[in-house]
């Protein structure tokens, strides 16, 4: 761990200047200097003080930051193929994230589950095929090329009335797959 990098970052989150935190650490500018740029090592009690002035203890600045995935590759992907439809998860575990995308595949006469209404919005994207967006009591055809945008403040559903499968980006908000 580069102990002196991440006292810099804290430093810059937390808006001061290397003038001021060595200040409220009663440390000469030079050594912080030092010390932010790993050319010198704090003891444990120069560490708790710099640490403090930051505003955190000792535990959580030693604790480890996970590191996120960005990047998911088409092996990442989580698939539930169903009679003549298929839903990829393509962000994998994305019901803990603020939204869900999926890539929802309809073949003729498929139609996907039918969400009832939830708080959140929703929004796709018809990347092959045309299908029929069923929103409440209304229908709406959306081609290839097309999106559509709701709340999910009604109950609704994708269907492929048509003879070519149909692909669909489909994002929800909170997650609802």
């Amino acid at each position: 761990m580069e102990i002196g990098k991440k006292i810099k970052r804290y430093r810059i989150q937390n808006g001061l200047t290397l003038e001021e935190l060595a200040s409220r650490c009663e440390l000469s500018k030079g050594f912080l200097s030092q010390l932010e740029n790993d050319l010198t090592s704090p003891s444990i009690a120069t560490l708790s003080d710099i640490v403090e002035a930051l505003g955190m203890d000792l535990s959580r600045f030693f604790e480890e930051e996970s590191s996120e995935q960005i990047v998911f590759k088409k092996d990442d992907f989580f698939v539930d193929e169903r009679e003549n439809s298929k839903i990829h998860w393509i962000v994998p575990n994305a019901q803990k994230n603020e939204m869900e995308p999926i890539l929802l595949e309809l073949g003729q006469g498929a139609e996907s589950n039918e969400i009832a209404p939830h708080e959140g919005e929703e929004f796709g994207y018809v990347l092959m095929g045309k299908v029929t967006l069923v929103y409440g009591d209304e229908s709406y055809v959306i081609k290839k090329g097309q999106t559509f945008y709701i709340k999910g403040n009604k109950g609704h559903l994708l269907r492929n009335d048509y003879p070519q499968q149909v692909q669909v980006l489909w994002v929800c908000t909170p997650p609802v797959f």
